[in-house]
């Protein structure tokens, strides 16, 4: 086949979703497709992990890896930043020139939003990137003891048991240095129970697991703010010692300026096929909004970018191929609750179930810890 005859396929984001979308077309498409991978930074992270370092249990260079094994497959990738996407034209443009496209792959993830309370990034902590993760690791090593507050600024957010592996996570570091019996540990969330997507269940599953470290929970907590050793919530002052706040997450500026996104900005998708508004765009992962039967949205995971991308890779595979059935996403996700002492709790299930959401919570355990070991080391060995 010619090159001009060619179909190019765009997939915008290096992470979890991009990389297995970029794989599968690539492997289902092998010379009918040109797949391009726009990635602006030079590494991947594994995200999943950064809970670790941040207890000291990784280090940068055992969880991040660069785009290479993507170029070995035969997929191009370009390490440059999207900065608008015209559908009508199919083009996207980026900072070294403009991009066209037959068929497109958004998976842009969510950005944090530093800015959108006072005091947040010089007063407080988070895990949520590398550099940040690793200052907090230095901040917990240096931690003399004393009140640990961990909040959530605003919903919605990535991953949703990670605010929660974190308090248990820091309870476990404390407990290793000694020093939990002269700390305090207190969790404010404006959830009205930890994972709320997942039913009472699970969330009282959590709530108890908190309180059996000694975890102080605050639910129905609006957080305004971060100040020198405190935390404004509700109006009040809260003490923290050491403050690590979830920081807001907002959809991308080239999302939101490309006539994709929905109300807040995130872009609507039908919740079966992916497919965007325009009849050659998709969406998946984290820049996404799909809405479940109980009024909440799809949380915002690794997990479902993956079998989003899945389903994506093949619908595009097949409609160049000519055949135009499609098959569908089915909302079945699993989600790792670490807990600190080398244990683990498990969420999974059909988070597209009628009327509600059908999860089930597994007690931590210690095999649990092992599975999400295992987890990691085929991510990272498998795809990047």
């Amino acid at each position: 086949m010619s090159q001009h005859e060619m179909q190019r396929v765009v997939v915008l984001g290096g992470g979890i979703g991009g990389q297995v979308a970029a794989t599968r077309l690539k492997q289902k498409l092998g010379d009918r497709a040109r797949v391009t991978l726009v990635e602006r930074s030079g590494t991947f992270v594994f995200a999943p992990s950064l809970l670790w370092l941040m207890v000291g249990k990784r280090k940068p260079g055992s969880i991040t890896r660069d785009y290479s094994a993507f170029t070995k497959r035969g997929i191009e990738v370009a390490h440059t930043g999207a900065i608008a996407i015209d559908t009508a034209a199919s083009r996207v443009e980026t900072e070294n020139g403009p991009i066209d496209y037959d068929y497109l792959v958004v998976s842009l993830g969510a950005e944090l939003d530093h800015a959108k309370f006072p005091g947040l990034a010089e007063h407080s902590h988070h895990p949520y990137d590398l550099a940040a993760a690793e200052r907090l690791r230095q901040a917990l090593a240096a931690f003399p003891g004393g009140q640990v507050a961990v909040a959530i600024a605003s919903l919605p957010y990535r991953c949703p048991a990670a605010p929660y592996e974190t308090a248990l996570l820091i309870d476990g570091y404390l407990r290793e240095r000694g020093i939990r019996s002269r700390s305090r540990i207190d969790l404010y969330t404006p959830e009205p129970l930890p994972l709320p997507v997942a039913g009472p269940a699970a969330g009282y599953s959590v709530a108890a697991e908190l309180a059996s470290h000694d975890i102080g929970f605050h639910p129905r907590s609006q957080f305004e703010g971060a100040e020198a050793g405190a935390l404004r919530i509700g109006g009040d002052s809260v003490a923290a010692d050491l403050a690590v706040v979830i920081p807001p997450h907002r959809p991308p500026a080239v999302v939101t300026g490309s006539g994709l996104g929905g109300p807040g900005g995130w872009i609507p998708v039908d919740r079966s096929t992916l497919r965007a508004r325009p009849s050659n765009v998709y969406a998946i992962g984290d820049n996404t909004a799909i809405p479940l039967e109980n009024g909440m949205m799809l949380p915002k995971a690794g997990v479902f970018a993956h079998g989003e991308a899945e389903v994506v890779a093949e619908n595009i595979a097949r409609r160049i191929k000519g055949d135009l059935s499609e098959t569908g996403f089915d909302g079945h996700g699993t989600c790792f609750l670490e807990t600190g002492g080398g244990k683990a709790g498990l969420a999974r299930g059909d988070f597209y179930a009628s009327p509600l959401p059908d999860v089930t919570m597994h007690r931590p355990g210690r095999s649990w810890h092992a599975a999400k070991i295992a987890f990691e080391q085929y991510w990272l060995r498998r795809w990047v």
